[in-house]
């Protein structure tokens, strides 16, 4: 189980505070679809790192009970001057998985060829894209944390970034950030609409979907 408990995220810009986050509370059961709606600035994005523990809470707490993967498609935590090869040697260490594994699935995955070879510095914004999506999913996580990253790429990469995270994972548990509104119906149990901050959970889907629409 995942349970947040009056989370609260705050950032300091020009000698001002501003609240990205405001004392959300909710909890997740192992294998649930949980989405997570708002407008830009509403503060899911940061939500979502906050559960990846990308960022700390300024107050409350998030307990985890099962492993949970940092945002897919982040690219902030790769380290521009080593190669992709490198970058993924580095992951395997830290969750002590064989690195000719992995490798084999981002080269499927990714499709990048010998730009694994190259600093990943030099990729495109898509390029590094494919690259932290496939390496996310290389590992075998409880819970991925997805925001937005399913509609990068081409209708390819999407189609089998959709067969790899509500198919072959099905039994897992979803933290699905998005726009997508058909994606949510398909998938998701429940949602959490978010406010300038504040966050609404909805056992009811539709109704979810009519209120974040009405924003």
């Amino acid at each position: 189980m995942i349970e947040a408990v009056n989370v609260t995220k705050e950032y300091r810009t020009e000698g001002r505070v501003h609240r990205a986050v405001s004392d959300v509370s909710f909890s997740v059961a192992r294998g649930e679809k949980l989405a997570v709606l708002g407008r830009n600035g509403a503060g899911k994005s940061t939500l979502i790192r906050l559960l990846g523990k990308v960022e700390l809470p300024t107050s409350g707490t998030i307990q985890q009970t099962m492993s949970v993967s940092w945002p897919l498609a982040l690219q902030g935590g790769f380290q521009g001057s080593l190669t992709g090869n490198d970058n993924m040697r580095f992951i395997a260490r830290i969750y002590n998985k064989p690195f000719d594994e992995i490798k084999e699935y981002v080269e499927d995955f990714a499709e990048l060829g010998t730009y694994l070879s190259e600093p990943v510095r030099i990729y495109s914004i898509g390029m590094r894209a494919r690259f932290a999506f496939a390496l996310s999913l290389a590992i075998d996580f409880d819970c991925y944390l997805i925001d937005e990253v399913i509609a990068a790429g081409d209708q390819r990469f999407q189609r089998r970034s959709h067969e790899e995270l509500f198919e072959k994972r099905a039994d897992r548990t979803l933290i699905l950030a998005s726009h997508m509104g058909e994606v949510i119906k398909s998938y998701c149990s429940r949602a959490l609409v978010m406010h300038h901050g504040r966050g609404n959970l909805f056992d009811d889907i539709d109704l979810a979907l009519q209120v974040y629409n009405e924003l």
